[in-house]
């Protein structure tokens, strides 16, 4: 769509560019959402691929992934890339969810290559399986301020309710961090949807870690991503015990599917996960 309110964009080369952003003034970087619809309070855009940041890479806290990182990249579906597919080791079994992720959104390939993780995370929609993955894995946000300080927020606080997050205006999310010890975690994977091209219903994924401890979370199912911790792998009731107590206004409603039935399903998919994070199923699904 020709956003034919744009009288200007900035490419950002360095972090003083980012000073116009807020109020009129967004952050493109994909743009796959941006150009889906009519953006009337916008005059002027900031590109931050200016930045030309890596997509992911390895740090003293885990894995890094920028704002950047295309889908395609996330997934590892690209291949020889510098950064690539090399960094998703065979030793670091949670980035499995990267791929199931990106294969629960309703997206071609194509869009594969120009969505961002940055723009999956701060659309923070209900639907957002790459924003729940990280969730999952228990990320970490670097967000830069208009200030010129760095703000780091657990992603698992970072969404408030469907199209909300704790970003104030002027600051842009750098990148999101996953750290070691949920990198080498075990994880399982569920969907659920009314139709099989639909928006997902319910997505919830597992990680169980080295020494133990285990997190479900739970999202498309709720305006946020919700994330059950255990201190060891629960039994099915434990995990029921949990899902029921999730606060009832949390459970999401729209055409894709009513808050009961997704508070039904997502039970019963905690389940399935838990029980695969046993050793008492089959693959992730």
């Amino acid at each position: 769509m020709d956003l034919d309110t744009i009288r200007d964009v900035v490419v950002a080369r360095e972090r003083a560019d980012l000073a116009f952003v807020g109020g009129a003034c967004g952050v493109l970087a994909g743009g796959t959402f941006l150009f889906s619809e009519p953006q009337e309070g916008l005059d002027r855009l900031v590109d931050i691929t200016g930045f030309g940041w890596p997509a992911l890479m390895e740090t003293g806290g885990g894995l890094e992934i920028a704002a950047t990182c295309t889908l395609a990249e996330f997934a590892g579906a690209m291949p020889g890339r510098e950064l690539g597919m090399a960094v998703l080791r065979a030793d670091w079994p949670g980035t499995a969810l990267f791929a199931r992720a990106c294969r629960a959104l309703l997206a071609s390939h194509k869009i594969w290559r120009t969505a961002t993780v940055g723009g999956n995370v701060c659309l923070s929609l209900p639907a957002g399986a790459v924003l729940g993955s990280l969730v999952a894995l228990d990320g970490v946000a670097l967000v830069w301020s208009p200030d010129g300080r760095d703000r780091r927020i657990p992603l698992r606080e970072f969404v408030l309710g469907p199209g909300r997050n704790a970003l104030t205006s002027g600051e842009v999310l750098r990148s999101i961090t996953v750290p070691f010890r949920t990198l080498h975690a075990h994880t399982a994977f569920r969907k659920i949807a009314l139709a099989p091209l639909g928006r997902s219903g319910a997505v919830v994924m597992g990680r169980r870690e080295l020494y133990g401890q285990c997190a479900i979370t739970i999202t498309a199912a709720t305006g946020r991503p919700v994330v059950l911790d255990f201190a060891a792998t629960p039994g099915d009731y434990e995990v029921s015990a949990a899902v029921e107590d999730i606060d009832p206004t949390l459970w999401f409603g729209d055409p894709h599917g009513a808050p009961d039935w997704r508070r039904h399903v997502s039970g019963v998919l905690a389940r399935e996960v838990a029980a695969e994070l046993r050793g008492e199923a089959g693959d992730s699904q």
